[in-house]
């Protein structure tokens, strides 16, 4: 009998060499869950029992409130002990931002609880003018950086040797903007999907600055949102957990949906704080 010549091919699971194998991005890890922060044990009567009336405000305040128009309360006047008690009760979410202008700086931080946020006001100097808790989708100032520091119009610089779709990306990154009336559903421009060149991409940053508001949401993943300095035009980019892009995206709306807290989370969110207000009222 002649050899037998002919190779055998397998099939099924194992079969093929490895390094045929299709190369998957990695998915994240970690998936944030809410944990009710505990209540702080302390000697300090009075510091606890002043920030627990903080709490309670805020409860009342969001009854009352219904979810029509956001509940704000001014911390700057409170001691420092009590405003950390009740940065220890409230923790920290997923979502923070920092808005820069030439007349000072805003740091925000979302609290464990959705929909209830930190916001630190400093001067151009420096110093801590407002500290205030807001409970609503997305803080006030965020929207008013936004719009306060950019136009109507773009004036891109001349396109470079190299650019392929830039400036037809820019032209209907121009018409969405000048056509959208707040509420109108967003229009978004998926720069992942498009054949783009370094000068293309340099040119789009020239052509829509960076505006003053740059936001961080960490939960599946990670998203970084910035205003830009056309009004109602936001950059957002999605990283996995290596922090490689997998996402670039031109967002004409007047927020980001990533970066609003849902109805549903807002409930959830005046419930559980009736629960920790319960709590501190044992203690």
């Amino acid at each position: 009998m002649k050899p037998f010549t002919i190779p055998v091919v397998g099939i099924g699971p194992g079969s093929q060499p490895a390094e045929d194998s299709p190369h998957l991005l990695d998915m994240p890890r970690d998936i944030s869950g809410f944990v009710m922060p505990q209540v702080p044990e302390t000697d300090d009567r009075e510091n606890f029992s002043q920030a627990r009336d903080v709490i309670r405000q805020l409860v009342q305040a969001l009854a009352e409130d219904a979810g029509k128009s956001g509940v704000r309360l001014e911390l700057t006047d409170l001691a420092r002990p009590t405003i950390d008690l009740v940065n220890q009760v409230l923790l920290e979410g997923e979502v923070s931002a920092l808005l820069t202008s030439p007349r000072g700086t805003v740091k925000i931080q979302e609290t464990n609880f959705a929909g209830v946020w930190r916001l630190l006001h400093y001067s151009a100097g420096g110093e801590l003018v407002h500290d205030f808790i807001e409970a609503c989708p997305v803080p006030e100032a965020i929207l008013r950086f936004a719009g306060e520091f950019s136009r109507e119009e773009l004036d891109p610089p001349p396109a470079p040797e190299g650019v392929m779709n830039s400036p037809s990306v820019l032209v209907e990154v121009q018409e969405q903007a000048a056509r959208y009336r707040p509420g109108d559903t967003p229009h978004v421009i998926n720069l992942t999907l498009l054949p783009l060149s370094p000068q293309d991409l340099a040119h789009m940053d020239a052509s829509v600055p960076v505006g003053p508001v740059a936001i961080l949401t960490r939960g599946y993943g990670k998203c970084r949102v910035t205003s830009t300095g056309l009004r109602h035009v936001w950059r957002v980019q999605y990283f996995n957990n290596m922090n490689t892009l997998i996402l670039n995206t031109f967002e004409v709306v007047d927020i980001p949906e990533v970066v609003k807290a849902a109805p549903e989370d807002m409930e959830d969110s005046q419930e559980r704080l009736r629960e920790l207000l319960e709590w501190m009222d044992k203690e």
